[in-house]
């Protein structure tokens, strides 16, 4: 057996150890060949060593560049967030036409990380044309396939991938969310099945999630057992404490409500390009993000982690955490201009282009932002801040409902239907506070609003941003642009009223909630 084998195979048993004796032979053996060097690369990335990683792969690609290597460098790059030299490996790799099935799903995933949607789908079709048996490169143009509105063909690609593995519950969610579902046409039976057969917790979450999603669609409040028993469980697997987000959003009131921020003394940086569109989820912040995105100077960049990341960097606090206490509390001496330079710099690979330019204006979508709008304010004093308002009873059921990625930082309050309205009430006071500090800064739009008079809202939202009227923008729906959410099938049509008012199809169970809001001042109608 050769010493690049027994590394490789060492690397896929989850052995660096091995795999470094081996390689390090390989570069004995000849120190001018990459193989060696991109190896112990790998193996070093293996035990959390990356930055040693990059550095021996970079080595490696420096004999002369090979595809594999330039991919799995860019995938290192990307979890590191360092997104535009992730994004110019990624395309040198696909420049080098590579055959190789791994290597084109590994550029495919570098491409959909960076929120390149559109450009991740020839790689994945590629990886698929060369291994079509292989379902994690199935899923994964599927995927691609979903969020660019090919729709028919992710179907048809999940489909393929249940007939070979018929519990996978990852695609059972997938499908389930791609469209709605009718009383005739629908998975409901195969998705009990599939959760009888199964004793994984992650699998029954999202298949459990899966069925409630197609019970909803098609009218049965049955959805709402399914929910409840896979948020619950899930809530006792994550240990989550309502207290971790309280400990947050005091933090955040202390640092800016008693006017202490240092952040407030220096200047910020004057770029004017950011719109920020955010609020709590599922609240129709993707659908603003179309609608401006239709105006012939804005483009969506998606939802960016470059504030969360940039005020995390700066605050230089040791804890894995992207936000907590310690972070906002550190937050507080950030320079203003250094702040917005750093947001601009890692936001700058994820800006539109139009016509080879960047776009005038980019939207940064990502709905927890407005945990940084005193951050935004001071560092980006020319940026667009819109929030997304819906109604409360709306808001909780819709975030109890959706299943949001499992080690978001955000979004642990919504398996449990009272810490979902606790987290309501503590945003909608934020947002108070928001408005006492920087007035007018902020627009609050209500989607109940936009609903019922497009065009006036949309007209008023141009307005807040400083955008002259198109025509475009009411019509939205036109718009091809990827999107990345479970908003995807419903911004794909002309605006409608089917989400207003969805939660009294569950009165009784929410009923304690709805007696909890009135108590606290939350209008419930």
């Amino acid at each position: 057996m050769s010493l690049e084998i027994q590394a490789r195979r060492a690397l896929a048993n989850g052995d660096p150890s091995a795999a470094s004796v081996a390689a390090k032979e390989l570069v004995l053996q000849d120190v001018g060949k990459p193989t060696g060097y991109f190896l112990l690369g790998l193996a070093a990335e293996q035990i959390g060593e990356a930055g040693k990683a990059i550095a021996l792969i970079q080595a490696a690609i420096e004999k002369g560049p090979e595809a594999e290597h330039l991919a799995q460098l860019a995938r290192i790059l990307s979890l590191m967030h360092r997104d535009a030299d992730a994004a110019q490996a990624a395309h040198e790799a696909y420049d080098l036409s590579p055959t190789d099935a791994l290597t084109l799903d590994t550029i495919g995933c570098v491409f959909t990380r960076l929120g390149d949607h559109e450009g991740a789908v020839s790689p994945f079709r590629s990886a698929v044309s060369q291994a079509p048996e292989n379902t994690e490169f199935l899923y994964n143009l599927a995927a691609a396939c979903g969020f660019t509105g090919r729709v028919k063909e992710a179907r048809a690609l999940y489909e393929t991938i249940l007939t070979a593995e018929p519990h996978n519950a990852k695609v059972h969610y997938a499908l389930a969310i791609l469209s709605r579902q009718t009383s005739k046409n629908n998975h409901v039976t195969r998705l009990e099945t599939a959760l009888s057969d199964t004793d994984d917790a992650g699998d029954k979450l999202r298949i459990r999630y899966a069925l409630a999603k197609e019970l909803e669609d098609i009218g049965d409040t049955a959805a709402f057992v399914q929910l409840k028993t896979a948020n619950d469980e899930h809530k006792r697997n994550i240990a989550y404490e309502f207290a971790q987000d309280t400990a947050i959003f005091d933090a955040i009131a202390q640092l800016f409500d008693a006017g202490t921020s240092r952040l407030a003394s220096t200047a910020g940086h004057s770029e004017n390009a950011p719109v920020f569109v955010v609020g709590m989820p599922r609240t129709g912040t993707t659908l603003v993000d179309r609608i401006l995105s239709s105006h012939s100077q804005v483009g969506s960049a998606g939802e960016l982690q470059a504030m969360p990341l940039a005020v995390k960097r700066l605050a230089k606090t040791p804890s894995r955490q992207v936000i907590d206490p310690a972070t906002i509390a550190a937050s507080g001496s950030c320079d203003a201009g250094k702040l917005g330079e750093l947001y601009m710099a890692h936001a700058a690979q994820h800006r539109p282009q139009s016509d080879g330019h960047p776009t005038r204006h980019f939207i940064d979508k990502l709905p927890a932002n407005f945990l940084y709008i005193g951050h935004i304010a001071h560092a980006l004093p020319n940026a667009r801040i819109v929030c997304l308002r819906r109604s409360a009873m709306d808001t909780v059921w819709s975030n109890y409902k959706n299943l949001f990625a499992s080690q978001s930082p955000y979004y642990s309050y919504s398996y449990d239907l009272m810490d979902t309205a606790r987290y309501f009430l503590r945003f909608h006071t934020m947002m108070q506070m928001w408005d006492k500090l920087f007035a007018g800064r902020v627009l609050q739009l209500n989607y109940e609003t936009l609903v019922a008079d497009q065009e006036t809202q949309t007209r008023r939202l141009l307005h807040h941003c400083g955008l002259d009227w198109d025509e475009a923008c009411l019509h939205f729906h036109r718009n091809t642009d990827a999107v990345a959410t479970p908003s995807a099938a419903q911004v794909r049509r002309p605006l409608n009223a089917d989400g207003v008012g969805k939660w009294r199809r569950y009165e009784q169970q929410l009923e304690p909630v709805r007696q909890w809001f009135e108590e606290n001042g939350i209008d419930t109608r």
